[in-house]
């Protein structure tokens, strides 16, 4: 098992109306925290590996609160920093058939959001590490964040990490004068692992295959992804291998979920699984990143982890929350096929 994973990201304060309620349909919401870099620590420390997550946390009550619960997962915060400001928020409305999810940012001026590259100490961060891990929400945040995310990748490479990045394409954040593709073509420069799905290649890296796209028809065409990987590999000859997840929404509570690999010679699809009654889909894309990274260390073969980390993340969707709670085994049994959902006795 390799060493040490470091993850470095925004964790926000989640707040989400009850069931499926709309926001404020009720004078409640539900209290917990998330964010794409700390879910993927948190699963991999459920998987037994040790994680460590980067961060800019503001020094109150909210950000104690947030240390106690990834410390409660067995995560290394040692080196989040703390700072005068406010935590992140994101608000969730959890959709039913044909109504999807909401997600409401407030996230504008965070603690995160208003710190600077010298603020973190990348050579103490990544001390007893052998993997980076990070996703193009970070640098989306704000020139400050892409800047650090910046230093990062460039620091994690210096001293021989595996970098893995996940593009993670989010609109409603680049805000601050840059556009996605300035900052991520630049970034995956330093990369060796890429997940994606094809929003973010045509997004992130303004790249696209000829065939008419699967964001736009809703229809998915697994050569095209073939494509993309092999354009991406052949654009940033540093890129190891590309995983590209592939979700089809039937409404919001039914999606089939599956993912492929290339690596430059096999290509490789997964199992797909029907996910007909969806409990939380929010962290699905941040367990299946989490689990690639889990398999490509524990197994074998490439082919072996992406079963892995697809079993992972259809299992989080049956888990309210942004963090994946469930362990190598559960998952493993998913994968030699145990699916029925019968009591365990």
């Amino acid at each position: 098992m390799a060493g040490t994973v470091v993850t470095f990201g925004e964790i926000m304060l989640r707040l989400k109306s009850p069931g499926y309620e709309r926001l404020f349909q009720t004078p409640s919401l539900e209290a917990t925290f998330g964010g794409g870099e700390a879910n993927v620590a948190v699963s991999l420390t459920n998987f037994g590996m040790d994680a460590r997550f980067v961060t800019v946390l503001p020094k109150n009550d909210i950000g104690e609160a947030c240390l106690r619960e990834l410390r409660g997962f067995g995560v290394d915060t040692s080196c989040i920093v703390r700072k005068e400001g406010r935590m992140g928020v994101y608000y969730l409305e959890t959709g039913a058939v044909q109504r999807p999810s909401k997600v409401i940012y407030d996230r504008a001026g965070s603690a995160i959001a208003e710190a600077q590259p010298e603020d973190i100490d990348w050579q103490m961060a990544f001390a007893g590490a052998t993997w980076f891990h990070i996703t193009g929400i970070t640098p989306a945040i704000s020139a400050g964040a892409a800047e650090m995310s910046l230093a990062a990748v460039k620091a994690a490479k210096a001293l021989g990490l595996h970098v893995s990045c996940d593009l993670n394409y989010r609109k409603n954040l680049w805000k601050y004068g840059k556009t996605a593709d300035q900052v991520m073509t630049e970034l995956v420069k330093y990369v060796d692992t890429v997940i994606a799905n094809e929003e973010d290649f045509q997004k992130a890296l303004l790249l696209t295959a000829e065939s008419q796209s699967a964001v736009e028809t809703g229809e998915l065409n697994v050569e095209q992804y073939q494509t993309i990987a092999r354009l991406a590999m052949e654009k940033y000859p540093n890129i190891a291998r590309v995983a590209i997840t592939l979700r089809e929404s039937k409404s919001a509570n039914h999606n089939d979920w599956s993912a492929c690999l290339y690596n430059g010679a096999d290509f490789y699809l997964s199992r797909k699984y029907a996910i007909t009654d969806i409990v939380d889909r929010v962290g699905g894309g941040d367990s299946f990143g989490a689990g690639l990274i889990y398999g490509l260390n524990a197994y074998p073969d490439e082919k072996t982890a992406l079963e892995f980390a697809v079993a992972a993340s259809c299992l989080k969707h049956t888990i309210g929350g942004d963090f994946n709670r469930v362990s190598v085994s559960e998952v493993e049994s998913l994968m030699k096929g145990s699916g029925s959902g019968r009591v365990q006795r």
